[in-house]
């Protein structure tokens, strides 16, 4: 049980930090790119290689099973928000604007997968 009362208040923390971070950029750049959500899927994709790369082997960082799944299917996961990325890049299609909708598209991908990555590499320091 332990581990489903982890990921439910993980998720509604990392949903509440999507909600404010989304906010704040939409208030700092404007509604007409989704900035917001392109920052919070890099953020979340290195807090999620971070925490992997520190916990993949016990003998990195001893962390709680519950710990663990708080973090990452929690918070992450609450956090993160690729159908917000899957609607958003479809409108900007739908309005016409390809060449900014296959920016997003790649963009979140590529610098996703990088940010991932690069937590990893972090954690295993």
């Amino acid at each position: 049980m332990g581990a489903w009362v982890a990921v439910a208040v993980g998720g509604a923390m990392g949903s509440v930090a999507r909600f404010w971070l989304a906010s704040a950029m939409a208030a700092l750049t404007g509604p007409r790119f989704p900035w917001g959500t392109l920052l919070i899927n890099i953020v979340g994709s290195f807090v999620i290689g971070l925490v992997a790369g520190l916990t993949m082997t016990p003998a990195r960082v001893g962390m709680h099973p519950d710990i663990r799944v708080f973090l990452m299917t929690g918070i992450c996961g609450g956090f993160t928000t690729f159908s917000a990325f899957s609607l958003q890049t479809l409108e900007l299609m739908q309005a016409g604007q390809l060449v900014p909708a296959f920016g997003y598209a790649m963009g979140s991908v590529m610098l996703c997968v990088i940010a991932t990555y690069g937590g990893v590499l972090l954690g295993r320091l």
